[in-house]
């Protein structure tokens, strides 16, 4: 019968095991999500966890090794899951430890999961994630920032950074659409790995793209923008802040088509 997982470096983690991660804060992790067990990107997410497995730790597993713990827990759910893959160092935290010991993985299923339907409301906050371009586990800021956003009426937050640009949702990443092309913001952000997708599908898709500053003053001239994720190309945003945006559906339209036209990949 199929079941959810949690696999340690490919076999059944024990209570033993996930105790000292509880509370852990040093690691970084990538979010997928399997249809068919199979996935689309998989090499960002693959190219993901390198890069940051260098950054955080000063060296990275073989992608061969790290794919062979995702067949392994693919084996035992569904079709269609979401799958979480979270490196660390067995060293902890609070220590200067160098690049002597390769990174643990752990790799867990649950339920495939879609996302909200939209439109969405965000509020804006000033904040700028700390290492922007890893997706590092701990981020208090995130859960806080999107709770202060829904007791003021919000469905959740965009970032603005010091020099006033938007960057990136709490989870998420922004796009816009200008009328005739896709406007990604120009800031320091997590690239995410459906954004990879999405952006080299348009490419071949002959679409329009453009990268800059996008400020909250720029929002009126937008005629549509959207949050993506693991879990979707695009939820439709209705309001950032104060400002009304056009929920165009043929820009959501687009960006799904993009999606679908990345092949998916088995690990």
């Amino acid at each position: 019968m199929a079941s959810f997982v949690a696999h340690l470096n490919g076999r059944t983690a024990t209570a033993g095991d996930l105790a000292p991660l509880a509370f852990a804060g040093y690691a970084h992790f990538t979010a997928v999500q399997v249809r068919g067990g199979r996935i689309r990107g998989l090499d960002l997410h693959l190219e993901r966890l390198r890069s940051a497995s260098v950054e955080l730790f000063g060296r990275a597993l073989p992608d061969d090794r790290v794919r062979s713990y995702l067949r392994t827990a693919l084996e035992s759910g569904p079709a269609d899951l979401s799958l979480t893959a979270t490196m660390y160092s067995s060293r902890g935290e609070f220590t200067a430890a160098g690049t002597d010991v390769e990174p643990e993985v752990l790799v867990r299923t649950g339920p495939a999961a879609n996302g909200p339907q939209g439109p969405l409301a965000l509020a804006t906050v000033e904040y700028e994630r700390p290492l922007p371009a890893v997706k590092h586990v701990g981020e208090v800021a995130k859960t806080y920032y999107l709770r202060q956003a829904v007791g003021q009426g919000f469905d959740d937050a965009a970032f603005v950074d010091r020099r006033g640009r938007l960057s990136e949702g709490t989870i998420w990443n922004l796009a816009f659409w200008d009328g005739s092309a896709v406007v990604w913001p120009e800031a320091e952000m997590l690239g995410g790995s459906m954004m990879g997708v999405v952006r080299r599908q348009l490419v071949r898709l002959g679409v329009p793209q453009r990268v800059r500053e996008v400020t909250p003053a720029d929002l009126p001239a937008m005629a549509g923008a959207v949050v993506m994720n693991s879990w979707t190309p695009g939820v439709a945003v209705h309001r950032i802040g104060s400002v009304a945006i056009p929920e165009a559906p043929s820009f959501l339209e687009l960006l799904h088509r993009a999606h679908q036209a990345e092949p998916p990949t088995a690990p």
